[in-house]
């Protein structure tokens, strides 16, 4: 069993020990092949959460710094989010964003597993956000399946401006996968918007969420 095995592994036990977290759906999840994890955001542990519980690897992007921290701390830290399947990258930059979709694209092109927010940064008052469009362009240029999850409750495990780690409840809820006509990277940007918003619906559905109208603004880089 390789490292990310290892880790993936223990990080499961810790959270069924801890949390006793209810999962539905994995019957949904395709056992190889492309696939677009698109999920609600609303905890900084959203993605360990759904790398830790979903039956095939899925890649997450995770902020540059968890992966340049110094001394013993920033060793394991490095290690724990490489270990997960983490990828790091610099937030807040127009060119980082567009590196990171292509990033991605090449992750889906190997057949690999990808994990995305669509509201691009986490919900802090509980509503589900107006989704970006990056998700509906990988959609389309790819022909991946998107798997929409909705999270309940992982607010409540880290909230907002706290530190510490409050075990508690919470369910992984796994729809049907959805499937859009690959059109390569020359589709037409309603057509991107409506791939999008129909996986927002999807999610919706799932996570039980009230929705907005408007997108997600974090007052600090999330």
């Amino acid at each position: 069993m390789g490292i990310y095995d290892l880790t993936r592994s223990g990080t499961r036990g810790l959270i069924a020990g801890l949390c006793r977290p209810t999962v539905e759906g994995l019957a949904n999840v395709p056992a190889d092949g492309p696939l677009i994890v698109a999920a609600n955001h609303l905890s900084f542990l959203d993605s360990v959460l759904i790398q830790a519980l979903m039956p095939r690897p899925v890649a997450f992007f995770a902020k540059a710094e968890y992966f340049n921290g110094r001394g013993l701390k920033g060793k394991a830290m490095r290690s724990f989010f490489e270990g997960v399947g983490s990828i790091p990258v610099e937030r807040g930059q127009q060119a980082a964003s567009v590196q990171a979709l292509k990033t991605l694209h090449e992750l889906l092109e190997g057949g690999n597993g990808i994990g995305i927010y669509p509201e691009g940064t986490r919900s802090r008052d509980g509503l589900l956000y107006r989704g970006r469009t990056g998700v509906g362009w990988l959609a389309l240029t790819t022909g991946a399946p998107v798997l929409p999850v909705g999270l309940l409750g992982t607010e409540n495990l880290q909230p907002a401006g706290q530190k510490r780690i409050k075990p508690q409840h919470f369910t992984m809820r796994i729809g049907v996968p959805l499937y859009f006509e690959k059109t390569g990277p020359g589709h037409s940007l309603p057509a991107r918007r409506q791939v999008t918003d129909t996986i927002m619906d999807s999610i919706a559905q799932l996570s039980g969420q009230q929705r907005s109208a408007s997108y997600n603004q974090s007052p600090v880089l999330d």
